[in-house]
């Protein structure tokens, strides 16, 4: 393993760290314990919109803190949820009024420590679980996975927030958001937790993982290196099957890199995967490319599509200004 470390128990702490002061004019770092949060005040009665999870899936949540998107983050160890006093101490932190939305990927640990978090803060509070990852089927037994999607949640619901939506509105829109949106991955390498010093999982040369998770689990199935265009089709298929897009109908297509993929091969996912709706009569009107949902050093990328309506397409484009999306400022 060649990673740039000093000691892997003060990794997170020093990344961290070098987050808050590079973006210091957006973000500040609150310690023990850790959480990222606004720097500048809110509007009084503004919904405080609070995510988090493992660390290793940067920009994922810290870099989606701002204006327009989360008043705060919670980073965990890598790959492993954060702790409920973490999410406590953020609600407390940056609640105004307003109440507090807690947006949670469907794992099991992160839905169990926002629960407990939940039910020991004192003020109007309510959790909206993202669920777009359609590996497996709607009736799995813990319910679909929360992959690249949630940041289609983060950023709608955030402009939302912005503009003044009361709590009860902007988790009756997350989760619309949500059922409208449906991402799908593909592996071709592992990943290597800092930690354990080696890949998370063993893949053949030869090999790829369709359906894989963020943190490295298993997907539908493990099949051979295929061309890229049959990688985009297995995909866009699955995504199609669930969200079943009529012609004419707008949509977001989000291609999101693992951390190893050069946006060479990503852009050019993105263009058979626009072809691939196009021919179907979408209307692939918003795009968004690039490494936002990571993996820590995997090799491979998912596709995301959201249904768009007038409204969600609105506050798509409202002004966002945090370290990792920035537009409309």
């Amino acid at each position: 393993m060649k990673k740039f470390i000093n000691n892997i128990d003060n990794l997170l702490a020093e990344s961290l760290s070098g987050f808050a002061k590079a973006h210091a004019d957006i973000v500040q770092l609150s310690s023990q314990p850790n959480f990222i949060r606004r720097i500048k005040p809110t509007a009084p009665g503004k919904v405080a919109l609070i995510s988090g999870g493992g660390s290793g899936h940067e920009p994922l949540h810290t870099g989606f803190v701002g204006s327009g998107m989360l008043d705060a983050a919670c980073p965990g160890q890598v790959f492993t949820s954060p702790t409920p006093d973490q999410m406590l101490a953020a609600a407390q932190a940056v609640e105004n009024g307003g109440g507090v939305l807690f947006i949670v990927k469907n794992y099991a640990g992160d839905v169990m420590n926002f629960e407990i978090a939940a039910e020991m803060l004192d003020c109007q509070n309510e959790t909206l679980l993202v669920s777009d990852d359609v590996s497996f089927p709607k009736t799995h037994s813990t319910g679909r996975r929360g992959v690249a999607g949630t940041l289609i949640v983060e950023k709608i619901v955030g402009a939302a927030a912005e503009a003044g939506a009361d709590l009860a509105a902007c988790k009756a829109l997350g989760d619309r958001v949500n059922l409208a949106t449906a991402s799908m991955g593909v592996a071709l390498s592992s990943c290597t937790v800092p930690a354990l010093g080696k890949p998370t999982f063993d893949i053949g040369d030869n090999e790829i993982e369709m359906g894989v998770g963020i943190h490295g689990e298993p997907g539908r199935e493990r099949i051979a290196m295929r061309s890229a265009s049959e990688i985009v089709d297995y995909l866009a298929n699955m995504i199609n099957d669930d969200l079943k897009p009529q012609k004419g109908q707008s949509a977001l297509l989000h291609v999101n890199g693992f951390g190893a993929t050069p946006l060479m091969e990503l852009h050019l996912i993105y263009q058979l995967a626009s072809e691939y709706w196009e021919k179907r009569g979408v209307n692939i009107c918003r795009s968004l490319v690039g490494n936002y949902t990571t993996s820590l050093d995997m090799a491979g990328c998912s596709i995301t599509l959201s249904l768009l309506d007038e409204e969600l397409l609105r506050l798509w484009d409202a002004p966002v200004h945090t370290a990792a999306l920035r537009w409309g400022c």
